[in-house]
């Protein structure tokens, strides 16, 4: 029995949030290219030096609300957009 995308679309739908969330990933996992060695130890590297700075209070947080609203509130404005990036 053959199942076209809408079908499939529509079942996974009807999962619960957590589901869905681990079903994109898996499928975005399918579309990454082999990652290479040096790049996954460099990106290690990244988020000990990020986690570091968030454990020093070095960095300011800023909650995903805000930055959604910000980059949803002028959407045809790129100035806007480089807002949050100049808090940096």
């Amino acid at each position: 029995m053959e199942r076209n995308l809408k079908e499939v679309f529509h079942e996974a739908a009807q999962l619960p949030e957590h589901d869905r969330a681990t079903l994109a990933g898996l499928l975005i996992e399918t579309l990454d290219p082999v990652s290479e060695p040096d790049v996954e130890a460099a990106w290690s590297e990244e988020i000990k030096r990020r986690l570091t700075e968030i454990d020093a209070g070095t960095v300011e947080l800023i909650p995903w609300e805000e930055v959604r609203a910000e980059l949803f509130a002028q959407p045809n404005e790129s100035s806007d957009s480089s807002a949050i990036a100049n808090r940096q």
